[in-house]
């Protein structure tokens, strides 16, 4: 059995602890699953349990996507099954990614997947991720959408991925499906932004971190 597919369940199964539900239940009295949007993420834990336990929720998210991809790329051989490296890699990020948006844990139901996403870019290519972080800054600086730039980054960063890792498509596809999900898990965002109800970040604003 190829390591890849070891990884690439491990990575789902990663993906699939719901770091914020477990901190918030150690740390404080809130559900993010009955408060604000009821979403697991670091936005909803930020806003609902503080700012502490929301950048603990941020980082645990990122590292779900982090550890799959960093195991891939230094025990997968260079074939396995007939497929590269590059896709095992690429598998073991996407399975991790699915698993936070699709918790086995949580009857299939998960968070936004912006973070975990994020965590499987950064490894496999720094430079479209700082390329992002600059446009993410430049919309929220001057629409102040949060959602509106991780959905305009989420549809965007698959060209910068397709640019910069050019030697398989397996890391564009695997972009692809995670823009994807995102867009589809950002429905109520978009429908608000499209009719102009959509909160806005500014001085009587939280700063929200993406889920």
């Amino acid at each position: 059995m190829p390591i890849g597919i070891f990884i690439a369940l491990f990575g789902y199964l990663l993906g699939s602890i719901p770091t914020g539900v477990i901190l918030t239940k150690l740390f404080s009295k809130v559900d993010p699953r009955k408060m604000g949007s009821k979403n697991i993420g670091a936005t909803n834990i930020f806003r609902t349990a503080g700012k502490a336990l929301g950048i603990l929720t941020l980082v645990g998210d990122v590292l779900k996507g982090v550890l799959p991809t960093v195991l891939a790329m230094y025990l997968v051989p260079a074939d396995q099954w007939g497929l590269s490296r590059h896709v095992w890699i690429a598998l073991a990020g996407l399975s991790s990614f699915l698993g936070h948006v699709f918790s086995i844990f949580l009857g299939f139901k998960g968070g936004k997947g912006v973070a975990t996403a994020l965590g499987f870019y950064l490894p496999i290519s720094t430079i479209p991720v700082l390329i992002e972080l600059l446009i993410f800054v430049g919309i929220v600086w001057k629409w102040r959408y949060i959602s509106l730039a991780s959905v305009i980054c989420a549809i965007t960063i698959p060209v910068l991925i397709a640019f910069f890792r050019d030697e398989s498509p397996a890391y564009w596809i695997a972009s692809g499906i995670i823009a994807a999900v995102i867009l589809y898990r950002h429905q109520s965002n978009i429908s608000r932004l499209l009719q102009g109800t959509e909160s806005k970040w500014g001085r009587s604003n939280e700063f929200r971190i993406p889920e």
